[in-house]
């Protein structure tokens, strides 16, 4: 289906905090939502649980080299672009930001490495950017981008979700942060689930709201309890994250899916 493609926007200019509380530095749009965190001991950690839920897309490849690329919409605290830039070092990441202050502010204040090679920030409206054609394929496409009032606006549209599909290599994943079930969820949902022809795993929501989907542009990975515990604990002494309850919720999904 053919979509009207969306005029360039301009980048937007809000307000960008931090505040910090018990060793945890966050990341605020103007407003008292959380739009990321650094725990500053540990600044390559995923301190927030929604951003280890979207790291359970490692649960549905098991390549040891996947992903070779990858495509962020949102930088937010980049948590996730810190994690891929240390546990990944073969991937390469390009990650579009449509407010220039927010990736100031990710270098300044959460550690955010600067690595050219590695890491492709793009400030651009993300929405235009994915309605271009492009000759590059992502393994996997993370969506977590949200205004100063958390909303996710044309990030929700079934006409990015097809986008998003043109944009992924023959197995990959498409990893979004769908916020909540209050906010749109099953609209979004049931789009995903049109644009993928039904390969999705949504899941319930984490601590917070977050409620983190899985769609694939391949085959069914495996999504029995014996196989995805396997894999959830080789990846924890990999990357240091606890997959078990998320391992959890990809069951229960998988089984009304």
């Amino acid at each position: 289906m053919a979509h009207e493609r969306p005029a360039q926007k301009a980048p937007v200019r809000h307000s960008i905090e931090t505040s910090e509380e018990a060793g945890v530095r966050f990341l605020h749009f103007g407003s008292e939502w959380v739009q990321g965190a650094m725990r500053i001991a540990r600044p390559y950690a995923l301190e927030l649980e929604y951003t280890r839920e979207m790291m359970g897309c490692l649960l549905l490849r098991t390549e040891a080299d996947w992903p070779g690329r990858v495509l962020q919409v949102g930088l937010g605290a980049a948590s996730l672009t810190k994690f891929w830039h240390r546990h990944r070092p073969q991937t390469l990441q390009t990650v579009l930001e449509i407010n220039p202050g927010v990736v100031a502010m990710a270098y300044a204040a959460f550690r955010l490495p600067r690595d050219a090679a590695r890491i492709d920030i793009e400030v651009t409206d993300a929405v235009a950017w994915m309605a271009e054609p492009r000759r590059t394929k992502f393994d996997c496409l993370m969506v977590d981008g949200y205004d100063e009032h958390a909303r996710f606006g044309a990030l929700g549209s079934e006409a990015f979700y097809a986008d998003g599909r043109r944009h992924l290599s023959r197995d990959g994943v498409m990893v979004i942060n769908l916020f909540g079930r209050s906010r749109g969820y099953a609209r979004q949902v049931d789009a995903l689930r049109d644009v993928f022809k039904g390969r999705v795993l949504a899941l319930d929501p984490v601590e917070g709201g977050n409620a983190i989907a899985f769609a694939w542009a391949g085959e069914r990975p495996v999504l029995d309890a014996d196989s995805l515990h396997e894999r959830a604990t080789a990846l924890r002494a990999e990357v240091g994250i606890n997959f078990s309850a998320t391992v959890a919720r990809m069951v229960r999904a998988a089984a009304t899916a």
